[in-house]
């Protein structure tokens, strides 16, 4: 596996620098992209967990209406 890694490494190389910044740039998305999924699951679970204890009255809930106004207090 490594020496495939090298291989495509060196073709990259001797791409002109804009195409390289290109591939670059590609490279670096894709990882970004699983990242995104991974955290956007992970709020999935966490908006559900929290569903699942307003459902059961296990949460004290709030008015939004108060809860902006105290953080705008704490914000002045």
């Amino acid at each position: 596996m490594l020496s495939r890694i090298k291989e495509i490494e060196e073709e990259a190389l001797r791409l002109p620098p804009h195409e390289r910044a290109q591939l670059a740039e590609h490279l670096i998305n894709s990882l970004d992209e699983e990242e995104d999924r991974e955290i956007e699951r992970l709020w999935l679970e966490e908006a559900e967990r929290r569903y699942q204890e307003y459902k059961e009255s296990k949460v004290k809930t709030r008015p939004a209406e108060l809860v902006f106004k105290e953080a705008r207090l704490k914000l002045e």
